[in-house]
């Protein structure tokens, strides 16, 4: 197939485009190291006109930009990604790389349409947050921690640039430990390794016969890892929670069925979902309709930054970003570049939308703006 090399920055009106997001991929940015690809951003978005923009103590990206009185509205991505090497090059539309859909993608387009929403009113705070691709999820605990709450906040994760995610599942990670005395393997006492795969059993007894990844209504459990002999071992389960599980009352029944060991609740986020009449989705939908599509709304059972946002934040909220999510952590990893623009247009006119007084946001609750947090 052929390759395409000289300079392509995307049509007139998104002057960072693709040349913005061919950089992106071009520095390495896995969990925990997300430095450098964060100087370059806050460079770029001060030459795009932001008004600040700076490096916080997590290590996020964070611009700023004051359009008048109005609404502050933040638009969050994630800079970091999995492991592993997709070398960057552009195909004919498909512009390969790791990150290209999850989420360097998403974030270029949030960072090109703040720029480009010059009929906004209002703050933009855009962000590139760390280690999301991990538990903890540092860089949105940073921004939930330090910023007062937005009136509005658009997650920048790949939702195909028509449609609008709406939710996503909570998170339950647990880890089991065990030790016993050693014995030998004819004695009929149970053995470390036979306690860890019973957990394993009890959990999935814990949680019921309906429980699975195929619906967004019923927890989906895996079994991560489970390793050991006959005198330690060792499992790590995840669950992904529904909107109103009770995870408290979850992991007191399952340590209740367990014979022995020790079970470690490690991390656990609450599921979120809005609804369709949502300020955000309604703007995002009003911009997809702009750009000749039809706004399609979904719910996803893996999790987010929205999630954790979601757990102090009760304000108008959606994820939006262009890429397909089947290629999310893939060796051929892609965007399609015609996507890529769409989703700078769409984004655009929803920024516009949640600018002006029609929006529905409510601004009342807001002192200080983010613009006032020091760099």
């Amino acid at each position: 197939m052929t390759q395409i090399h000289t300079p392509y920055n995307g049509p007139v009106g998104h002057p960072c485009a693709a040349g913005l997001l061919r950089r992106m991929l071009e520095i390495a940015s896995p969990s925990y190291q997300e430095a450098s690809l964060a100087s370059y951003l806050v460079e770029e978005m001060a030459a795009l006109g932001y008004d600040s923009a700076y490096v916080d103590a997590a290590g996020n990206a964070v611009g700023v930009i004051e359009r008048g009185a109005g609404p502050v509205v933040m638009l969050l991505g994630h800079m970091d990604t999995v492991d592993g090497h997709v070398p960057v090059r552009i195909e004919g539309d498909r512009l390969f790389g790791r990150g290209a859909v999850d989420a360097k993608g998403p974030l270029a387009t949030m960072i090109c349409a703040a720029a480009s929403a010059a009929d906004f009113r209002g703050t933009i705070v855009v962000v590139g947050a760390v280690e999301e691709e991990t538990p903890a999820s540092r860089g949105a605990m940073e921004i939930r921690r330090t910023h007062p709450q937005p009136d509005a906040l658009l997650v920048g994760e790949p939702s195909g640039w028509s449609a609008v995610v709406l939710g996503y599942k909570g998170k339950l990670d647990l880890r089991y430990r065990v030790q016993v005395e050693p014995t030998h393997p004819s004695n009929p006492v149970a053995k470390a390794s036979e306690l860890a795969a019973d957990a394993w059993q009890q959990l999935l007894a814990a949680l019921g016969p309906d429980a699975g990844h195929g619906s967004f209504d019923t927890p989906g459990p895996t079994l991560v890892s489970l390793s050991g002999d006959l005198v330690t071992a060792e499992a790590e389960f995840s669950v992904r929670t529904p909107v109103g599980f009770d995870t408290d009352a979850f992991v007191r029944t399952l340590r209740g069925r367990l014979r022995q060991g020790e079970l470690e609740l490690v991390n656990t986020v609450e599921a979120v979902r809005v609804t369709r009449t949502d300020p955000v989705v309604r703007a995002l939908s009003h911009g997809i309709r702009a750009e000749g599509g039809r706004p399609t709304p979904k719910v996803k059972t893996a999790t987010s930054d929205m999630n954790t946002l979601a757990e102090v934040w009760n304000i108008p909220m959606a994820t939006y970003g262009p890429g397909d999510s089947r290629l999310d952590h893939a060796d051929d990893e892609h965007i399609l570049l015609s996507d890529y623009f769409r989703g700078i247009s769409v984004l655009t006119c929803a920024l516009e939308q949640l600018g002006s007084p029609r929006s529905g946001l409510s601004t009342a609750h807001r002192s200080p703006t983010p613009a006032e947090v020091p760099a």
